[in-house]
């Protein structure tokens, strides 16, 4: 394994926390701030649609520049945004140090995919990647949980001190580790936009946003439905992350390696299960030990996808992959977005704790329709074997001189 994945892994780690730590935390931030809880739920809402803005703007507006001294600009910026959440006297500033944060956050995991899988052989390409989102992975096994427990000891606000001080920490391990790897497409941002000429491109950020934002509606208010509805208690619930986290860390490196041998199948098979556990969680919310279950599979399928969603949308982009790679990390986080919000619709409308999870099971639901249709178009005009040895040279446009020729077959599907 080349070591600058472990580099990729850090700064995605510090990122991790930053996105999910304050789910664990929403209670504290409300009480704080003396905002309602789906109020503060805007909290995570503003800072996935920054991430959208920056995975777009900023990955368009650095296309030409070397990769490595971009990465570690934008890792200078998430310092920045988590030193002032941790200073913000109010829920503005507080807002606004999210979206500082989250402005890096898109663009540095569509560079560092792209990275990562130029670092690799070309059937290990989605392995590479897993290992990358490993740190997101990691975030939510170990810095979530602790983080939420140092929170709630030693005030919310210690928490986003730990991760400043944990993004110094990423910021030097990049300057380090992480290799030259060049800019990006030599055309420019008139060549990264290329890519999006590919109905498959655009099926894969939609089925991204829907996939992924079913999970994340589910887990938005999770501290809200652990305490209301399982009856677990509050000193309880970082505990419940670190399974919710265990889940995210078998998923996401099984899905990277099921992804290597065939992208669309993986996909399907793991969309398709997420369905099946969200209703199984939501009809069983008040038993504890389901719960438990439904959190760990909840994790497990929800990031098996996660590999596979972005190697798909690079696969599709093939010789242009940076901004599409940027644009799909922002699809993740529309669906963010769109899980906390409706999750937070859902509550405000008095229909109960466990309905966000009814929610996000509807907007995974239509992810998978939207996957069936991709699978099927794609199998259709021959590019069904996403992905390993079938699908790897067109994959980020990295793996030799013949994905050019390729690419332009590809995109016509």
């Amino acid at each position: 394994m080349p070591i600058g994945l472990i580099a990729l892994a850090l700064g995605g780690f510090g990122i991790g926390l930053t996105e999910f730590v304050i789910m664990g935390l929403l209670p504290e931030v409300a009480a704080d701030f003396r905002v309602s809880e789906a109020t503060a739920g805007w909290l995570i809402s503003g800072y996935a649609l920054a991430v959208v803005v920056g995975a777009l703007i900023l990955t368009a507006a650095v296309t030409r520049f070397e990769r490595k001294p971009v990465l570690a600009v934008l890792m200078v910026l998430f310092i920045a945004g988590n030193l002032i959440s941790a200073v913000a006297p109010d829920y503005s500033l507080m807002m606004v140090g999210r979206i500082i944060a989250a402005l890096a956050h898109g663009a540095f995991f569509g560079i560092g995919a792209v990275v990562a899988a130029s670092m690799v052989a070309p059937t290990k390409k989605a392995g590479a990647i897993a290992i990358m989102f490993t740190g997101l992975t990691a975030a939510n096994v170990l810095g979530v949980p602790f983080g939420t427990m140092l929170g709630q000891a030693a005030g919310w606000r210690s928490t986003f001190w730990a991760i400043t001080a944990i993004g110094v920490l990423a910021l030097a391990g990049i300057l380090a580790l992480v290799p030259k790897t060049g800019a990006g497409q030599a055309g420019g941002l008139r060549g990264e936009l290329r890519a999006f000429r590919s109905g498959q491109v655009w099926l894969s950020i939609l089925v991204t946003i829907l996939g992924y934002g079913g999970m994340f509606g589910a887990f938005t208010y999770i501290a809200f439905t652990l305490t209301e509805v399982t009856g677990f208690s509050a000193s309880t619930v970082p505990w419940l992350l670190i399974l919710f986290g265990v889940g995210l860390l078998i998923g996401n490196t099984a899905g990277g390696k099921a992804a290597d041998r065939n992208v669309d199948r993986t996909l399907l098979v793991a969309l398709s299960a997420l369905v099946v556990v969200l209703v199984v969680f939501a009809l069983t919310a008040g038993h504890q030990p389901m719960t438990i279950a439904s959190m760990v599979l909840l994790g497990g399928f929800g990031f098996a996808t996660v590999p596979g969603l972005q190697m798909r949308v690079m696969k599709y982009a093939t010789t242009a992959p940076t901004l599409a790679s940027g644009a799909n990390i922002g699809a993740f986080n529309v669906g963010n977005a769109l899980g906390a919000w409706l999750g937070g619709v859902t509550i405000t409308a008095g229909l109960g704790y466990t309905s966000p999870i009814w929610a996000g099971t509807g907007i995974t639901l239509l992810g998978l329709a939207v996957m069936v249709v991709a699978a099927t178009a794609a199998k259709r005009r021959g590019g069904g074997q996403s992905g390993g040895r079938d699908g790897a040279p067109a994959a980020a446009g990295l793996a030799g001189p013949d994905s050019e020729r390729e690419g332009a077959e590809l995109q016509r599907a």
